[in-house]
């Protein structure tokens, strides 16, 4: 290619780029420029004075002529058409006129002065509202969790506004960070991995993928291969674009409680199947980054990850969830010549007390592992905001499909299916999960009360007892009255579909043994495993178990319903009565769990005992929640049922224990709790 035609190819593409950047209109066959209004502007100009760079001549670069700078559009901001015909320059812009700026100061304003108002002139109690909404030392955090997502102009502010505005203390500061409370404990006490350490999340903590590849019902599982239909953002997409199919795959066979024909959902594997639920909401991240810290890796660590919808036992039958966890524990023993610390959140914490009671029963679907085997393999027991007794909430789901404030969910994922559902749609699965009534509260009118006593009554003062559970204020039918937990239990059977009531029956108790001896009984069918009112810890006397859990945060303990009047087939005939003066009682607990809960725990800490017949050391941590400003999920000092999962206190025991060093934990009540256990009338 000769010279001509290189310049007539770099004087063709000068043209094209200008004509993209100028924004007027390009007449074919001219060369010229014309502006949108077809009258003649500077662009004549400056095409006329580019003319001798598009041909290759640059002899007069050595002095650049202004008017080549001041004429370029692309060098200065468009005028309008009405400016273009004055021949009018544009203004300069100034920084002060950039939209980001203009947003971001406006989007500030709209936070704090409205709080600020409100807490100043309206109610001198807001003040401590504002301050609990407004802390920017707390942005950080949240923006760091989302620092994937944010852009990065979003972030840098976030992170200046809070080092100019608000520094924090080097101690809040470090404990904000990734690993800070394992490279705290490295630095203090020589803390190193020591045990192997298995995680067990709760219930809707474990993402679930689909493997299916078949039709189900006009749904192509195909086209969902390997997806998460639990725990992702194309959860909630699906959900929104497609509820239909989403709900075919979700919900179980209401007959056998297994996956429905053609459909195959299998909970995620590995550290990702729980680390986080979306991105930037994390759940066991924090405690997974801060075992890293002292040394951990997945030689010497492991997420059970299991599907939380099935029955307990059916997670033995279709996956061997607990023949897999009892092997991995002796793999983790074997290479590391040390017993196993198991960790177990919320509905986690019976699944690992199921399993204490699983392995060395003796049967089809059993463990039948040796006498010994927990107190040979196992270390410890953290139970981390555990539902041992259950958790009032179950009860409401399983009445009504009520999920705004009844089972723990995630933030986005109540949202979408408070949004996107019915409650008879919501009921309808949850109904088909053979996992959540694991959940329902266990001990009936001995732990929860009666109907003129509750051992909470005392510190609320109330003119009502807690005992009461469900109360019914206006009367339409006298088919219903005031419940206490256990006819509350009742009226779940009685309203749950007929295989529902048999897979209950086959798979949970809700009572409490009288007699060492149905306690022993009780040892040899899979149906008790998961209360511990009806069997004993197993026997093994080296064992320690640490009860970790989340108080001052108001938790639902009881209900106001209504019966409706005007059924339909696309309604229930019983929902909360949202029109009540106070249609849910709240008492001291996690948000999710209230503290009674918890008082299995306390009986085992009394020492020797049928509960205990090897006396196993209890420990009892109450952390008081102390939410953090500006960080919706609370910050390092929150004990919410969840994001206690990333308080710095709780990440600080766990630590302590797996390397080593469980004797420096030591019990702290704030509540009541020994009081209120010595009123409950255990049996023995």
């Amino acid at each position: 290619m000769d010279g001509s035609q290189l310049q007539r190819r770099r004087s063709r593409r000068l043209k094209r780029r200008y004509r993209s950047e100028s924004g007027s209109s390009f007449t074919t066959g001219s060369g010229n420029f014309f502006s949108e209004s077809g009258g003649n502007t500077d662009n004549d100009s400056y095409y006329s004075e580019m003319e001798p760079i598009m041909s290759g001549d640059f002899s007069h670069m050595g002095s650049p002529s202004p008017k080549i700078r001041r004429s370029r559009p692309s060098m200065r901001r468009r005028t309008s058409l009405s400016d273009r015909s004055r021949g009018e320059a544009a203004p300069k812009k100034r920084w002060s006129d950039s939209r980001k700026v203009v947003f971001i100061f406006g989007a500030f304003l709209g936070l704090v002065i409205p709080a600020y108002f409100g807490a100043s002139h309206v109610h001198s109690q807001n003040k401590d509202l504002f301050d609990n909404l407004v802390n920017f030392e707390n942005v950080r955090d949240y923006v760091d969790d989302w620092k994937t997502v944010l852009p990065q102009g979003v972030s840098s502010f976030f992170s200046d506004l809070q080092n100019v505005v608000l520094p924090t203390s080097s101690l809040e500061k470090n404990l904000q960070h990734s690993f800070a409370v394992g490279n705290q404990l490295t630095e203090e006490i020589g803390a190193k991995a020591k045990h192997p350490v298995v995680l067990v999340p709760g219930v809707t903590s474990t993402g679930i993928e689909s493997w299916g590849v078949s039709d189900v019902d006009g749904c192509d599982s195909s086209t969902h291969f390997r997806k998460r239909m639990w725990g992702s953002f194309y959860m909630l997409r699906t959900m929104v674009l497609d509820k239909v199919c989403w709900l075919k795959h979700v919900k179980l066979d209401p007959k056998t409680g297994l996956d429905p024909p053609n459909v195959r959902l299998r909970a995620a594997q590995g550290f990702e199947a729980s680390d986080f639920f979306i991105a930037g909401y994390w759940i066991w991240n924090k405690v997974i980054e801060n075992l890293g810290a002292i040394g951990y890796d997945p030689d010497k660590m492991v997420t059970a990850a299991y599907d939380w919808r099935l029955a307990y036992l059916d997670l033995e039958v279709r996956d061997r969830y607990f023949t897999k966890l009892k092997s991995q524990i002796e793999v983790l023993y074997d290479l590391s010549g040390e017993k196993v610390v198991l960790v177990g959140h919320s509905m986690g914490s019976q699944v690992i007390f199921y399993f204490l009671q699983w392995v060395e029963a003796k049967g089809k679907l059993y463990g039948n592992a040796n006498d010994g085997w927990v107190d040979k393999h196992i270390d410890s027991f953290i139970n981390v905001a555990g539902t041992l007794l259950g958790a009032p909430k179950c009860v409401p789901a399983l009445i009504s499909g009520e999920m705004k404030d009844t089972i723990q969910l995630n933030t986005l994922a109540m949202y979408g299916l408070e949004k996107f559902f019915s409650r008879k749609e919501r009921l309808q699965m949850l109904q088909t999960w053979g996992g959540i009534p694991s959940m329902l509260p266990k001990g009936g009118d001995m732990i929860w009360g009666n109907a003129s006593f509750s051992p909470e009554d005392a510190q609320h003062n109330n003119t009502d007892t807690y005992g009461n559970f469900i109360r019914f204020e206006r009367v339409v039918s006298d088919k219903f009255s005031n419940l206490t937990m256990d006819g509350s239990l009742e009226l779940v059977n009685k309203l749950s579909p007929s295989w529902l009531q048999e897979r209950i029956r086959d798979q949970y108790t809700f009572g409490y043994s009288k007699t060492k001896g149905e306690l022993k009984k009780n040892k040899k069918h899979h149906r008790h495993w998961s209360n511990p009112l009806e069997v004993a810890l197993p026997n093994a006397p080296d064992m320690k178990i640490y009860c970790i859990y989340g108080v001052n945060n108001p938790t639902e303990r009881a209900y106001v319903y209504k019966e409706s009047d005007n059924r339909t087939a696309s309604t229930l005939n019983l929902t909360i009565d949202y029109d009540s003066k106070m249609p849910v009682f709240f008492t001291e607990g996690d948000g999710t769990v209230p503290i009674i809960a918890q008082a299995m725990c306390h009986k085992w800490a009394q020492g020797v005992s049928p509960y205990n017949p090897s006396g196993m050391n209890v420990t009892i941590i109450e952390i008081k929640h102390e939410p953090q400003g500006f960080d919706i999920r609370g910050g390092g000092k929150s004990a919410e049922h969840v994001d206690i999962l990333g308080s710095a206190e709780l990440n600080e025991y766990i630590l302590r224990i797996a390397s080593g060093h469980g004797n420096t934990v030591r019990s702290r009540q704030l509540t009541n709790m020994t009081q209120w256990v010595r009123k409950l009338q255990f049996p023995m």
